[in-house]
């Protein structure tokens, strides 16, 4: 399990804490108008040790054999989710974790660390799975680089996507006038099914950005497209602006991101440019429709 929440009183719930190599679900409570003190410190307590645990277990994970299913081997893992979308990806074919089976880490001199994964991966669309072989090195330095990544995954050389790519170009190419959308997913989860291609484009969009700003110290999720608007343009590739906000799942900070992407479904997805936005204190986290 990758994600984290932090115990939310306000919703009348206890939440399900996900932190690091530990996870723990607590029975949900009703909040009442006063709950007991000693038991709301008791539970602020607990949460607070298993925190210090989950950190604690997770440093010592570090190197050798990884638990498939603590940060460090989902971390890299989610390198690898990113690579292949930015390889393999379209309006029709989005790929997402679906298990890390295992994972071994080790220090390469001062290169770096490189992880050796096996991970199953769900292309989210057409809901099939996908086994492969991976390794990721996270290079080491005052400046680091992207992690490199190599995939072993026969399998997705045989989706194939091209019929509905093919007609959602044209669909969008033959428009009078420019897509415009926003907010995608809505304040209550919702996509407009018309819309759906264009969300999963951001997804793959967005893996290059996670791709290059990925670290062992990182763990990002795209959250929501906050706009996308078509642009005109002379070639046969289709342009987009996209406003995208990123979820860092370690940190909980939203960051967003300004996206200049080319497609087709010949020449696949370009970024030309990317471009980091101040930092929002008030941007709340939108929706999550995993």
């Amino acid at each position: 399990m990758d994600k984290f929440f932090l115990c939310c009183w306000q919703t009348g719930l206890v939440s399900t804490v996900f932190h690091g190599v530990f996870s723990f679900t607590l029975k949900r409570i009703k909040c009442k108008n006063q709950l007991d003190d000693k038991i709301n410190a008791l539970i602020y307590t607990f949460i607070q040790q298993v925190i210090v645990e989950a950190e604690i277990v997770e440093e010592t994970m570090q190197t050798g054999e990884l638990n498939p299913h603590h940060y460090p081997a989902q971390r890299a893992a989610r390198a690898v989710q990113h690579y292949i979308n930015t390889r393999y990806g379209s309006p029709f074919k989005v790929f997402m974790i679906n298990k890390v089976h295992s994972g071994n880490a080790e220090d390469i001199n001062n290169a770096g660390r490189k992880y050796q994964l096996e991970i199953s991966f769900q292309e989210i669309i057409s809901n099939s799975t996908h086994k492969c072989s991976a390794e990721v090195l996270f290079p080491r330095g005052e400046i680091q680089g992207s992690p490199e990544v190599s995939v072993l995954c026969e399998e997705l050389e045989t989706l194939n996507t091209t019929k509905d790519d093919e007609a959602l170009y044209q669909k969008l190419k033959t428009r009078q006038s420019m897509v415009v959308a926003q907010n995608l997913p809505d304040s209550h989860g919702h996509i407009d099914p018309d819309m759906k291609p264009l969300w999963y484009l951001g997804i793959v969009a967005s893996s290059f950005i996670m791709l290059k700003e990925s670290t062992e110290n990182t763990l990002y999720n795209m959250a929501q497209v906050g706009n996308v608007t078509q642009l005109a343009t002379e070639t046969d590739e289709l342009k987009f602006d996209y406003f995208i906000l990123l979820h860092d799942m370690v940190s909980q900070e939203i960051i967003r991101w300004k996206l200049q992407i080319n497609w087709s479904p010949l020449e696949g997805v370009k970024v030309q440019q990317m471009e980091k936005m101040p930092h929002c204190h008030e941007c709340k986290k939108p929706p999550n429709t995993e």
